[in-house]
């Protein structure tokens, strides 16, 4: 039967002669927490180059021998790599000991983002109409109809300027965003707002009843902060901060980030 290599006979003399050691199981069971909890002096390169020096079925063995209690895993220029809680079912791995031996730091969890759930909790209070029945025209002369085949709003190319949409321009203020001008887009003479959707979806018109006066929550996709710039006008999404309404040629008015997409308009 093969010897069963001694990982701790290679681990003793990282450590000060004067710490208590013995080979035996329960003799080293006694002195475990001075070896993992108060124990934090990195491994040398030395003791390292001759942990890795094992054939991985070498090592596979000897992942067997642990024991309870905090292990910190400390590479040789002394920064903690892992710290966790093992018992006798939970063996040192592969992994572990090459974290030891090429600094491999675990990845930190990064915390979701709470911009959705800040937006969603805005409230945006209704002022006035601002500007009416303007028409909205993008950087290829394209103007803004409402698609025969669909509820959706689509840019292209008319000859015939009686059939491009209208539309009203309505003011909001929020206490929250002091420097942005949030507002909402209306087809004239009708109830259905502007609806910002995700990333390369379509715009939807929604039906309201009346002029929102108070907007929150879910609603905020109907909020847009306007932009203008060099005779250009911008309009982002409140809901989706980093998308503008957008076109293509000949196609359906959607949300975007920029290019390809084209998120500038003339008003007239």
């Amino acid at each position: 039967m093969a010897k069963v290599p001694d990982l701790f006979e290679d681990l003793k003399d990282c450590y000060s002669e004067d710490e208590d050691y013995n080979s035996t199981m329960d003799h080293l069971s006694l002195h475990q927490k001075s070896f993992y909890t108060t124990s934090y002096h990195s491994l040398g390169e030395t003791c390292v180059d001759k942990l890795m020096s094992r054939s991985t079925s070498e090592t596979s063995k000897t992942s067997k021998l642990t024991f309870q209690g905090s292990l910190v895993l400390v590479s040789a220029n002394g920064k903690t790599l892992k710290k966790r809680r093992l018992s006798f079912n939970q063996p040192i791995s592969n992994d572990d000991l090459e974290a030891i031996a090429y600094d491999l730091e675990e990845e930190p969890i990064k915390p979701r983002s709470a911009s959705r759930l800040l937006q969603s909790n805005v409230s945006y209070t209704y002022k006035r109409i601002i500007q009416k029945e303007f028409a909205l025209t993008d950087p290829l002369h394209q103007s803004i109809i409402q698609d025969p085949t669909s509820q959706y709003l689509k840019a292209t190319s008319l000859t015939d300027q009686d059939q491009e949409v209208k539309f009203d321009m309505g003011a909001y203020i929020s206490t929250t965003e002091d420097s942005k001008f949030p507002v909402t887009l209306r087809i004239s003479k009708t109830h259905l707002f502007v609806s910002a959707q995700e990333e390369d979806e379509p715009v939807l018109l929604k039906e309201m009843p009346e002029t929102p006066k108070t907007i929150t929550g879910s609603d905020t996709n109907l909020i847009f902060f306007w932009e203008s710039h060099s005779g250009m006008n911008y309009f982002t999404s409140a809901a989706h901060p980093e998308l503008l309404i957008a076109t293509k040629v000949d196609s359906a008015v959607h949300m975007a980030k920029g290019l390809p997409s084209m998120t500038e308009f003339q008003i007239s």
